[in-house]
């Protein structure tokens, strides 16, 4: 397990430290890196650990699920977070490195398709967002779906995707194109999920995809259905319940069964203080609060 003394909190520019003075006296420090989706629970996580556990402190960084699925991979982190599960090539290299990645599902996201607020669309399918994102899909234009958007420039859709090291963009290509399906070329790949929501509220023409929890009053957020089955709005309980058609759980992986700080720390994200805290930041909670 890779935890550090309070030396190193000089170096962490992202140092959610768990209260105190950070110059005085030795502490644990747990890594935590990875998945956009949840760096912001994550980091509440972490600051509201520090005012019980002032002798530890998380250290929280994003990148996307593929910094974090590197950073187990190379055993420079204790927990690294994921919207996706690890591929068993990732499983694999952690293992031959002498890391063992242990899963554990920390709670549920509705994947949210995104279109500008003044967009009429009601409801799309799965299939029509895989016409529209996958290759070789024939959706291009707003006016194939009988949709005008007003004050939009022309009626050429702006895809908008996440970029590829996201556990996102992989988990919207296997539950949208399948496991075999591959994005078509074009899309204005975000590096966030916040880029995503603010590039669809800024571009009438736009639709986008991300973590539930990004929505802002600012966009439209539409509902999704497999077709013929009816359209479902994506919320924490449809997401929970398993009825939004783009639900999927958010892992912590550990370096092993975790033991010591690290095992506390998991212990509480999955307690009912930490999961309300989860269920706050607009997530389904593992189970019943």
């Amino acid at each position: 397990m890779k935890l550090y003394t309070a030396l190193t909190l000089a170096v962490l520019a992202t140092l959610t430290s768990c209260g105190g003075n950070v110059n005085g006296g030795n502490r644990t420090v747990i890594q935590n890196k990875g998945s956009d989706t949840l760096v912001n629970v994550a980091q509440t996580w972490a600051e509201e650990y520090r005012k019980i556990h002032p002798d530890c402190a998380v250290a929280v960084s994003g990148g996307g699920s593929g910094t974090g699925i590197a950073a187990m991979i190379n055993g420079t982190v204790d927990i690294a977070n994921s919207s996706r599960v690890m591929k068993e090539r990732e499983l694999k290299m952690a293992r031959d490195n002498g890391n063992n990645p242990v899963p554990f599902i920390v709670g549920y996201d509705a994947l949210a398709v995104f279109v500008h607020k003044d967009n009429p669309i009601e409801s799309i399918t799965i299939e029509q967002l895989a016409a529209i994102y996958g290759e070789g899909g024939e959706i291009t234009r707003w006016s194939q779906l009988g949709i005008t958007v007003p004050g939009a420039s022309g009626d050429e859709m702006v895809r908008v995707s996440r970029q590829n090291n996201s556990g996102t963009y992989a988990y919207f290509r296997e539950a949208v194109l399948g496991r075999e399906g591959n994005y078509k070329l074009g899309s204005l790949d975000m590096h966030g999920s916040k880029d995503v929501v603010e590039l669809v509220m800024n571009t009438p023409s736009a639709i986008g995809y991300s973590g539930l929890a990004y929505a802002t009053e600012h966009v439209k957020v539409v509902p999704v259905s497999i077709e013929g089955g009816a359209p479902v709005v994506p919320t924490v309980d449809s997401a929970g319940n398993g009825s939004y058609p783009i639900a999927r759980p958010l892992f912590m992986y550990t370096v092993g069964e975790p033991e010591g700080a690290v095992k506390d720390y998991m212990d509480w994200i999955l307690s009912d203080v930490g999961q309300q805290i989860l269920l706050k930041k607009g997530y389904a909670p593992v189970g019943k609060l």
